[in-house]
């Protein structure tokens, strides 16, 4: 396995500024990021043709895509993932799991790790999402209401275990009875806990945030919108300095509504996210999320009633161009909210979200129409 690497003739970001430089790898990691490094015997060289090279694509909140469900989904059916992410740029990514019955996810998260440690194509795992079962049922959204429950630290403990220890992200409700004193155990552990799915007031939401949680989960969608009366949690997670994630697909936030966050959170706070479903990179028509079924009319994904949107048919490239296209901002903060952002909040900050000299290279290549052209992980080129 080739893990020697220069690409030439690049337009690397570093240090959030697009520079003409040469990249070397070795042993998966970048050693060098300059002009004109000298050829290397051992090296396979690739040439970047003055495209863009910029930090892999990482999304930490993702059902599925290309005809594959995350909860339905198998080890293969998660090689056929990993390898469709790897064409839109994702070099690391959180499977996250819908709420369902304990056996069921159980099952997907074992099918999960034995894919992450035995795969060795596509995008890289990186841990799991478990978007549940610690929800409101006013908030549910695509959430299936008879499977909601209070928080249980002994069960988290069993799916942690399950998960060997893989488990980085959970999705809670603020105003579910326990709640607060889930997250103030678990963030003790490393786990990421996240606020969404939830109507809860101010109050509430500020006491999670102060015994730990970290991020809100896609802002402003099945969440109680701020009132100048009452901020409730829209106006917690605006006023505090705790991650954002925004699902930037036109449909789920409009253009400007992605602007006043971005000028309210700050750069370094908001993260774009897909929330996509297995319809991602297929057309309109009939698809399952968890035990839901589902219809996507115009690209747009609901619940098969029509009672309420469930996830998106987002992918990470073309969610690459919506923000360039939404915000005018420079290529170095674009990649901020898709790569060294999500790296900050998972903890992974030291080996991804950037292109630095130590860190894993794990890389894109954009032409000049922002399409992908190539994705490297680890120095192995993916796609």
């Amino acid at each position: 396995m080739v893990r020697n690497l220069l690409i030439r003739n690049g337009n690397v970001l570093v240090n959030g500024q697009v520079t003409a430089s040469d990249v070397l790898v070795e042993d998966g990691r970048v050693v060098e990021i300059s002009k004109n490094i000298s050829h290397r015997k051992d090296a396979e060289v690739f040439d970047a043709e003055d495209n863009l090279v910029l930090p892999g694509f990482i999304d930490m909140h993702t059902h599925g895509g290309a005809g594959v469900d995350m909860n339905n989904a198998e080890v293969d059916d998660i090689r056929k993932l990993c390898e469709f992410f790897a064409s839109q740029g994702t070099t690391g990514f959180l499977p996250t799991l819908l709420t369902d019955t304990k056996e069921k996810l159980c099952e997907c998260i074992e099918n999960i790790i034995q894919a992450k440690n035995t795969l060795n194509t596509g995008s890289e795992i990186l841990g799991i999402h478990l978007e549940g079962p610690y929800l409101c049922k006013e908030y549910k959204g695509a959430m299936p209401e008879h499977l909601l429950q209070t928080p249980s630290v002994s069960d988290f403990n069993y799916y942690q275990k399950v998960a060997e220890g893989n488990i980085k992200l959970m999705t809670v409700s603020p105003e579910v009875e326990g709640v607060p004193e889930f997250i103030k155990e678990i963030s003790k552990t490393g786990v990421v806990i996240s606020l969404g799915h939830s109507g809860a007031d101010y109050e509430t939401t500020m006491k999670c945030i102060e015994n730990g949680a970290k991020s809100a989960t896609h802002t402003f969608n099945v969440m109680k919108l701020m009132h100048q009366h009452f901020p409730a949690i829209s106006g917690a997670v605006l006023e505090s300095d705790i991650y954002c994630e925004a699902i930037c697909d036109g449909i789920h936030l409009h253009p400007a509504v992605v602007r006043i966050l971005l000028k309210t959170k700050g750069i370094n706070r908001v993260i774009g996210v897909t929330d996509s479903i297995m319809a991602a990179g297929l057309g309109d028509g009939e698809y399952k999320l968890g035990v839901n079924d589902i219809v996507v009319i115009n690209g747009d994904a609901r619940l098969a009633d029509l009672s309420a949107r469930a996830g998106s048919t987002l992918t990470t490239g073309n969610m690459f161009k919506n923000l360039i296209k939404f915000t005018g901002r420079p290529i170095g903060e674009i990649s901020k909210i898709m790569s060294e952002n999500p790296a900050s909040l998972l903890g992974f900050s030291k080996e991804k979200g950037t292109i630095e000299v130590g860190k894993d290279a794990d890389l894109v290549v954009l032409n000049h129409n922002y399409d992908v052209t190539n994705t490297f992980v680890m120095g192995r080129k993916i796609y």
